[in-house]
């Protein structure tokens, strides 16, 4: 089946959806975007990214081009026009098209570009991987200092994706003055005891939406949780570790840098965390 995707007003075949060459988005990753998960035909935590969105865009000094209520429309409607039932639906917005290229902003009132899409993933909240969990390597953190706004700036996260996949393995933890930052499209977490540990809010990650739920279900479930930066050593030494993001939840991971994380499997708290999650989230997809 064609998907149908979404480009500034127009519900589109994908075939015949087009942006211009001109776009900042495509010269100057001049962008933010939004990924949420659908799970059984509905929004998870879709509250919360349409929140990040602002303010990712403010921070750009770009507004929202629509309301949030027409925003959601048009994420309903995606889901309707393509039958989707487990994926997700990607959201791009940019500074527009000036005409041409240049560094400087274009006048305040070119229009923005807004694009959604659909991606289907069947069986998305029962991967194989949470039954084996992941395996990482460590690489220095290069990105730029504003980590905390999500950009379409993504060709570092991307090379670590690739770093990963040559040395055999499934993700890349960054790390910077020593410390774990994040993943490259996740956030990171290691558990030592009761306690999870998982890197404070900053401008050096970003402020996932599956984090802030995942750490409100852990509080409520009587667990510990310690925002603070922590080293590689400290991870490798830890009970286990797990990262979390819109796409994959609660993931475990049981390798960093070839060395073994706890029990070599996916720990309990890990596991736990995944099926609250996905048993809570479930409940209040909209």
């Amino acid at each position: 089946m064609t998907r149908t995707v979404y480009v500034n007003g127009d519900y589109l075949p994908e075939t015949e959806a087009k942006v211009s060459v001109f776009d900042r988005g495509f010269l100057m990753a001049d962008g933010v975007y939004e990924v949420t998960s659908v799970l059984d035909g509905k929004l998870i935590d879709y509250a919360g990214h349409a929140a990040r969105l602002e303010r990712s865009l403010s921070e750009l000094g770009m507004g929202m081009p629509m309301t949030a209520d027409a925003l959601l429309d048009v994420h309903r409607e995606l889901v309707v026009r393509n039958e989707l039932l487990d994926g997700m639906i990607y959201l791009q917005i940019t500074r527009g098209n000036p005409g041409d290229r240049d560094f400087a902003y274009p006048p305040a009132d070119t229009p923005q570009t807004v694009v959604l899409f659909t991606q289907a993933k069947p069986g998305l909240a029962d991967s194989p991987m949470a039954r084996t969990g992941l395996r990482v390597i460590s690489i220095p953190d290069a990105r730029w200092a504003r980590r905390d706004i999500k950009t379409v700036q993504l060709l570092y996260p991307s090379m670590g994706k690739m770093m990963a996949k040559a040395a055999g393995c499934d993700d890349a933890w960054m790390v910077e003055d020593g410390a774990v930052t994040e993943g490259t499209s996740n956030n990171a977490y290691i558990v030592k005891g009761n306690r999870i540990i998982t890197r404070n809010l900053g401008t050096e990650i970003l402020h996932g939406i599956t984090r802030a739920v995942v750490l409100r279900f852990a509080r409520e479930a009587q667990m510990e949780v310690e925002e603070r930066a922590f080293t590689i050593d400290e991870a490798k030494a830890a009970d286990e570790a797990f990262i979390t993001s819109a796409s994959m939840f609660v993931m475990p991971v049981v390798e960093i840098d070839g060395a073994q994380v706890g029990a070599g499997t996916p720990g309990r708290v890990a596991t736990r965390l995944r099926e609250i999650y996905l048993d809570e989230s479930r409940k209040a997809a909209v």
